[in-house]
């Protein structure tokens, strides 16, 4: 499991898994608390918004990625 950390786009990629699974309990926080405190239209804003997000934040890792390739 170390060797995943070793390098800069592993710790990355990590990240963004913590991330994405915050949100996921976040969500589902949402849902039983509050099942009437958020509509449909504001929960479908807040995924597109979040998955365009993580979409960004992918692309990059993904570009660092790359150019550590090239440098070698």
């Amino acid at each position: 499991m170390r060797e995943r950390f070793d390098s800069d786009v592993g710790f990355y990629v990590a990240v963004g898994a913590f991330t994405i699974a915050v949100f996921v309990v976040a969500l589902i926080i949402l849902a039983v608390l509050a099942p009437a405190g958020i509509g449909a239209r504001e929960l479908g804003g807040l995924v597109v918004g979040f998955l365009l997000f993580m979409l960004v934040y992918f692309v990059s890792v993904t570009v660092h990625q790359l150019e550590e390739r090239e440098e070698v």
